[in-house]
């Protein structure tokens, strides 16, 4: 997130275009894509203490090195790489629920799990705003770096593999539940069932909804803030105050959903999605085509934030994971991720020709037009709303 924040800084100063920043966006979400995919398979082997700890303190060597240099070729490398090591992520703490809690408790955990990716796109709008303001773009980089390897060696002592590995029972045997999937260890049964994944329609049309929920999503997290200070006019910091706000308030909505779909829908998730989804699209609205009011941007953004994070945690992973097996629940996240992050860095791509075509010169002074993006951008939600409502009664079955 790092880099939407400097994207004005580094266009004033001439060092990359618009496009260039293109590229660069897109490479992260297209290595994002590869390595939650790839890494979501090795993540149902691995020791997940060890294996998301090198993925995070990787991560913050990289932001580092991309604050220390302007070479647009190892930028696109050094993003891209990000994106792959960041894929570690998810599925690596999914699979950790998926051992720790039973799927009647899931929804709630996954919520609350998932609002840390609302505290981090928070903490980058805001803080990294700061930085780069009070310093230059390059602390925007170095400063998330560093303090993600210091949070990383703090958090390593608390994260935990499996029950199994602390000599504990798995949760199925603790809770007493029946007709739980339980899943073998055995190596080729375990393969077997994860390309199960690929045969089964309903995780198509997930990811495909997921894909097009991220068009949305990552437009306004790499292009919200310029948007802010090209079209409304606001300062750096007012914008990636609005935009960060947006995130906090999707702490809110993550544990909402979870809360939610677990209490009243008996862990039916479409139900809740319809709610949340026309929550959000109706921001959208609000955040584009509404009046020029710092009040009512706010209460778009609020809503916008509360909603969308509630439809990112089960189009993004909770749907999945609830219809495939424990064992392989890894390869479920890492199938969706590939969807989603594609979608995401296709995003990033047709986003900066939209707004590059759209630029027009008026003495030397570089103004966009997001008129055509934002079509681009609202459109993709309601593509995704109408796919995850598609899924209302599908179960997968073994």
């Amino acid at each position: 997130m790092a880099l939407s924040v400097v994207k004005k800084p580094l266009i004033d100063g001439g060092i990359f275009s618009i496009v260039d920043l293109g590229l660069v966006g897109s490479a992260y979400f297209y290595g994002y894509a590869l390595g939650k995919f790839l890494n979501g398979f090795l993540a149902d082997y691995a020791n997940i203490k060890r294996f998301f700890t090198f993925g995070l303190i990787t991560s913050g060597a990289i932001n580092i090195s991309m604050g220390l240099n302007q070479s647009l070729t190892l930028w696109v490398v050094f993003w891209f790489l990000n994106g792959w090591v960041q894929g570690i992520g998810a599925p690596s703490c999914a699979i950790a629920l998926t051992n720790w809690f039973s799927p009647k408790e899931r929804g709630w955990y996954y919520g609350l799990w998932s609002t840390a990716h609302a505290i981090g796109e928070g903490l980058t709008f805001i803080g990294t705003a700061a930085l780069v303001d009070y310093f230059s773009w390059h602390a925007g980089f170095i400063g998330p770096g560093i303090s993600l390897i210091l949070i990383t060696f703090a958090g390593y002592r608390f994260l935990q593999d499996r029950p199994e590995t602390l000599g504990l029972p798995n949760v199925t045997d603790w809770k007493n539940e029946e007709n739980v999937k339980k899943g073998s260890k055995n190596f080729k049964e375990v393969l077997q069932n994860q390309l199960k994944i690929i045969r089964y329609p309903s995780i198509w049309i997930l990811g495909l909804a997921s894909a097009t929920m991220y068009v949305t999503r990552y437009a306004i997290n790499s292009w919200g803030v310029l948007y802010l200070q090209e079209a409304r006019g606001y300062s750096l910091i007012e914008a990636g105050g609005l935009v960060g706000l947006n995130t906090f308030t999707g702490i809110i909505g993550c544990i909402a959903y979870g809360y939610i779909s677990d209490k009243y829908f008996s862990a039916r998730r479409p139900p809740v999605t319809l709610m949340f989804g026309i929550a959000e699209i109706g921001s959208l609205f609000l955040i584009f085509y509404g009046p020029q009011s710092t009040f009512i941007l706010t209460i778009a953004f609020i809503i916008y934030g509360f909603s969308l994070s509630g439809l990112l945690a089960v189009l993004g992973g909770l749907f999945a994971i609830d219809m495939a097996p424990k064992n392989i629940t890894g390869a479920a996240m890492g199938f969706i991720g590939l969807f989603s992050y594609i979608g995401a860095g296709i995003q990033e791509r047709v986003s900066s020709v939209l707004i590059k075509t759209s630029q027009v010169d008026a003495n030397s002074i570089k103004i966009y037009n997001f008129d055509d993006v934002i079509i681009f951008w609202v459109s993709a939600s309601i593509i995704s709303f109408i796919l995850a409502l598609s899924l209302w009664n599908h179960k997968i079955k073994d």
